[in-house]
Formats: structure tokens, C-alpha cells, sequence
């Protein structure tokens, strides 16, 4: 008991100090076993059990968030295919040279190791991807959301290694699985119905670990992959997102388990050190130009491709999951230890690097060309709405009636934007001028030609939208008229601070109109005077 203590309470340290220098958490947990290996301190058990748990439940989040349709985009699977092709060979190719350099670590080695560790590190973290995204305001960006599928990808690599990793041949009841896809309908159906949100991250793991874990190891096949296989089975479905968020604190707990073990489990020497500081050194800088080369060739603009190639140079957790599940003839123990510290040292090389993106761009602009706007993707092309007088950034029911107050009361040109896909095809077919655009996107802004425009219309739902459309706006240099709508008085004054020009707060007149309303309708008539 007294060496689980320890191991709490030194992880929890671990982690609030790689928070505090802005690092992800899962770089303190790696550090903290690395520490209690020089105090002295075992693992145990539980940790261990902690730690598959953990890693269990990550598979099964992967499986819940993955989107065929977005995979099937040609930016996105063949971007991911060909960087990890190449990265894998390229990875492979750097450890051959060390090898043939003399370095102990590879004494012995052959291709197998080589190649392995080129696996090993071509993947990029979501939790530090998802987190530079974040910070930059990007994760719904066209250079976010391909980001986000560059990385389904490579997780469902990393699981059919982890499948094809189990060193045994399938029971003949294998095909007992089949019976998942008529069950994934009474498992929706459940899910669906599941309003207590105490029973969803229960529900979430005995999913995972029975009808996945359970039946899959049971007849022969890897339990991580069953995991991933039943999420995606609901992937998609009602509640599927409520149980992915319900779960994310409890994967993440479990997992302090798994990068503990890592650390506790041996102690980096210098050869270690060295090795590691030299695949980040020459693959992290490559990595990032691959990415950038890569995703410009499928159709995105420079800027974009290079601040989303920027945000995946980094290495994964997953290469960490790879190396534990591999044999130890192929990938011994130094190897996993090598491979945790030079992830933790590419966190802190993209940490770093992550807070100056404009310097990144610059940097690679003559490595990425600029392609014309009719090869570009259809969302990362400049988007023209010079044409009109006034502009409604979302077209809900409060900015449809201001589009139709503007156009038909005052007579002047509008355009609507709105991000839903379905709302914009439903107005085009009514004859409404409205272009698809996300109006908290910074690199909409960059893309807005505003021409003769003379005012915007703050009109999305949510009040930290239209605050961050407003900042972003005027920082692009538009010095027009900006009207906000607001639903407190506090929110209204706070707009009127960063710069809008006039606002609405939605109760303004409400009881009067409410009045009038009710008196209508009872039939009682109005005093012209």
C-alpha cells in the first residue's frame, strides 16, 4: 500500500508541474515513474491492471469518434497513408545509420527494429494535437478537422498492428464476432435511452471490456481491437457523443497508469538520452515538412497546410502502445524507454515551437507552393463577399429576420454566413444569398474579401461566438459597422468594450410585445392615439 501511495501521489505531482509549464499532463506521468525508479519504488499490481484499462478505453474512444465520410476525404486518408509510408521508411533508415554507427542499444538489431521503430514514430499525439488546435481556436478549421482525421487514421494503423501483434493464430470461433453487428442495434437502442448520466461511463466500460475486450480475447483475437471495433459500431448514433465525453475523464485517469509503468519500469541512460535527442532532432523538423508538402498537394492553401502539418510534428502515446505489444525479441524494454523520452522531448520541442506559428509559415512558404484558387479545396478558397452591403454571420432564426430586415425594409445587399452544410443548402433553395463558413475560424478572415461591405450582424447563438467573431474581425482590419446581439445587459456592455458598434439584447421589448400579443389574440382593440 505504502508503494501505491507513493506512485499517487508523485504521478499527481507530475502532472500538475507539466501543467503549469504548459505541457501535456501524460509528459509529468512519464517523468514521475522515471523518478520513482531512482526512489526506489515497485510497481504493482493494480497498475498494471490500471494501465490496460486504460489503454482499453482509449481504443474504444477512438472507435466512437470515427467518421467514415471524413476518413473517405482525399486530404485526409491519402495524407495519412503517405506520410506514414514515408515516415515509417525514413524512421527506419535514421536507426539503420545509428545502428551501423556502433550505438550498444542497437547491437544485434536487424530490419525488424528498424522498421518497427519507424512505426513506432511516425504516429502525432491527439492529446497534444487536439491541444495545439484548441489553443489556436482551430479544431473546427478545414487545417483542424484534417488534422483530427490525419489521426483516426493513424489509430486505426496502430490497432491493426496491435491485432496482428497477438503472436497466435484465431480460434475457429472467431467468427462468433459476427454476432456484434446484429446486437450493435440493441446496444444503440440502449444507448439511445440512457438519459442518467451516472450509468453512461459505466455502460461505456462494460462495453468496452465485455462485448470488446472479452469476446475478442476469447476466441483468439486482441482484446484492444474488440474495444475499437465495438465503439465504432456506434459511432455516429445518438449518444455516442455523451458517452465519449462522459468517459474522457476516466480513459485519462486509467492512462496515468500506463505512462507510469513506462517510467517505473527502467530509467533512461545517457546512450538513451542521446539516441532519443537524435530522432527529434532530424525526424520532428521532416515530419513537419512532410505534412505541410502533403496536405498542400491535396488541395489545401499554404498557411493551412503548414499550421496543420506544424500542430502533428510531434510523436504519439501510441508509439509507446506499439512498442509494449511487441515481442521482445524485436523491441526490448530499452526500446520502449528510448522511445518515452523522445516523445516527451518532441512535447517540448512542439510546445515551444507551437507558440510562434506565423514564424513557421514564413519559414515554409518556399517548400509549400501556393496553388490557384480553382485547385484549392472548396473551403479553403477565398470566399467573396464584396458584392453586398451588409453581412449576418449566422443564419438562425434572429439573423434570418435581420437579412430580411436589411434587404427588404432598408433596401441594401446582403449575404448570410452560416457553418451548418444543411442550413445553407435549405436557404440557397429559397432563394437567400448564403455562403457555408465558420465565422470563429481565424483562417475565415484571411480567406473574407469584404469589398464594399459596410456592416456585419453578429447573430450566432452562443455569446462567446459572436465575442470571438467580433475580436477576430476587427483584428482583420474591418473598420465598418458591427452590430451584435446579446441576451444580458452584461454581455452587451462587454461587446460594446471589444469594439462592436451597436447590439440588441434579446429581452429589449420582449414583455411589451408579449403584451400586445395576448391582447390581440383575446380580441381587444388597440387605441390608435
Amino acid at each position: 500500500m505504502e508503494d501505491m501511495t507513493a506512485i499517487l501521489v508523485v504521478a499527481l505531482l507530475g502532472g500538475m508541474a507539466a501543467a503549469v509549464v504548459r505541457l501535456p499532463p501524460l509528459m509529468g506521468f512519464l517523468v514521475a515513474g522515471f523518478v520513482l525508479n531512482v526512489a526506489g519504488v515497485e510497481s504493482v499490481p493494480a497498475l498494471d491492471v490500471v494501465a490496460d484499462l486504460g489503454v482499453t478505453l482509449l481504443l474504444f474512444g477512438v472507435g466512437l469518434k470515427i467518421d467514415l465520410r471524413q476518413l473517405a476525404e482525399r486530404q485526409v486518408w491519402a495524407t495519412a497513408t503517405a506520410h506514414m509510408v514515408g515516415s515509417t521508411l525514413l524512421g527506419a533508415g535514421v536507426v539503420a545509420l545509428v545502428a551501423l554507427a556502433g550505438v550498444t542499444l542497437l547491437e544485434g538489431s536487424d530490419w525488424r527494429t528498424w522498421v518497427l521503430v519507424g512505426f513506432a514514430l511516425s504516429f502525432s499525439s491527439t492529446v497534444f494535437v487536439v491541444k495545439t488546435l484548441e489553443e489556436r481556436s482551430g479544431s473546427r478549421s478545414l487545417g483542424g478537422r484534417t488534422a483530427i482525421g490525419v489521426l483516426i487514421v493513424q489509430d486505426l494503423a496502430a490497432v491493426v498492428y496491435l491485432g496482428a501483434s497477438a503472436g497466435e493464430p484465431p480460434s475457429p470461433y472467431a467468427v462468433l464476432v459476427l454476432l456484434l453487428l446484429p446486437g450493435a442495434w440493441v446496444l444503440r437502442t440502449v444507448l439511445a435511452r440512457l438519459g442518467h448520466d451516472e450509468l453512461r461511463p459505466l455502460f461505456g466500460l462494460v462495453l468496452a471490456l465485455v462485448p470488446g475486450y472479452a469476446l475478442f480475447d476469447a476466441v483468439g483475437l486482441k482484446g484492444d481491437l474488440g474495444a475499437l471495433v465495438v465503439g465504432m459500431l456506434l459511432a455516429g448514433r445518438p449518444g455516442a457523443d455523451s458517452l465519449a465525453k462522459s468517459l474522457f475523464t476516466l480513459k485519462d485517469l486509467l492512462l496515468v497508469g500506463f505512462f507510469v509503468s513506462i517510467g517505473i519500469g527502467a530509467l533512461p541512460s545517457v546512450e538513451h538520452l542521446l539516441v532519443a535527442l537524435l530522432l527529434v532532432l532530424v525526424l520532428l523538423p521532416l515530419k513537419a515538412v512532410g505534412f505541410a508538402v502533403l496536405l498542400g498537394l491535396s488541395g489545401l492553401r499554404r498557411r493551412t497546410a503548414v499550421l496543420a502539418g506544424s500542430s502533428l510534428a510531434n510523436f504519439s502515446e501510441f508509439g509507446l502502445i506499439v512498442a509494449v505489444a511487441s515481442s521482445a525479441e524485436v523491441l526490448g524494454e530499452e526500446w520502449v524507454v528510448t522511445l518515452a523520452t523522445a516523445i516527451a522531448a518532441s512535447f517540448v520541442v512542439g510546445t515551444a515551437v507551437g507558440r510562434r506559428p506565423e514564424y513557421l509559415v514564413g519559414l515554409l512558404s518556399h517548400l509549400v507552393r501556393e496553388r490557384p484558387a480553382h485547385r484549392l479545396h472548396p473551403e479553403d478558397r477565398p470566399l467573396d463577399v464584396g458584392h453586398a452591403e451588409a453581412v449576418v454571420l449566422g443564419m438562425g432564426r434572429v439573423g434570418r429576420s435581420a437579412y430580411e430586415r436589411l434587404e427588404q425594409l432598408h433596401g441594401l445587399g446582403v449575404v448570410g454566413v452560416e457553418s451548418s452544410g444543411e442550413r445553407v443548402a435549405r436557404l440557397v433553395e429559397e432563394g437567400v444569398d448564403v455562403v457555408e463558413g465558420d465565422a470563429t475560424d481565424p483562417e475565415f478572415y484571411e480567406r473574407l474579401r469584404t469589398g464594399d461591405v459596410r456592416m456585419v450582424l453578429l447573430a450566432m447563438p452562443f455569446h462567446g461566438n459572436n465575442l470571438d467573431a467580433l475580436q477576430l474581425l476587427r483584428s482583420s482590419g474591418f473598420a465598418g459597422t458591427v452590430a451584435i446581439v446579446t441576451q444580458y445587459d452584461a454581455d452587451l456592455r462587454q461587446a460594446r468594450t471589444l469594439g462592436a458598434s451597436t447590439g440588441f439584447q434579446l429581452y429589449d421589448g420582449a414583455g411589451t410585445e408579449l403584451a400586445d400579443r395576448a391582447a390581440q389574440a383575446a380580441g381587444l382593440r388597440f387605441d390608435d392615439d
